[in-house]
């Protein structure tokens, strides 16, 4: 009998700026869906409606059922950057205001993720 494919341990979540609590004001089946593509991230996937995030290069990815923004950039942790509703007044067009948090929250994770597991390996 062939031995089954082991899976990758589930990497940690952590929550760089933006608050759990952001993401629970959301519906319930759009909450359901961004955890579960959260959780498919923590064990290294990626899930259908999370699509790569422009700007902050490879390893951003965003959950377009309202806006979920979280990195797997590093390899032990997964941040999420931002949690919001999409409101912007230019169409499809994510508010700049937002793409400039998710930079810096993304910065706070990268310092965060050195304290907690030593520098980033290049």
């Amino acid at each position: 009998m062939p031995r089954p494919t082991r899976v990758p341990a589930e990497k940690p979540l952590f929550w760089a700026g933006s608050r759990k609590e952001d993401l629970l004001a959301f519906p319930e089946a759009v909450i359901d869906e961004i955890g579960t593509a959260l959780s498919v991230a923590q064990f290294g996937g990626k899930h259908p409606s999370a699509k790569p995030w422009r700007g902050e290069g490879p390893g951003v990815f965003e959950v377009v059922t309202y806006r979920a923004v979280y990195t797997v950039k590093f390899e032990s942790a997964v941040y999420v950057l931002h949690a919001f509703q999409k409101k912007s007044p230019s169409g499809i067009k994510t508010a700049q205001k937002d793409v400039e948090l998710i930079g810096r929250r993304l910065n706070q994770a990268r310092a965060d993720y050195e304290v907690r597991y030593g520098t980033e390996k290049k």
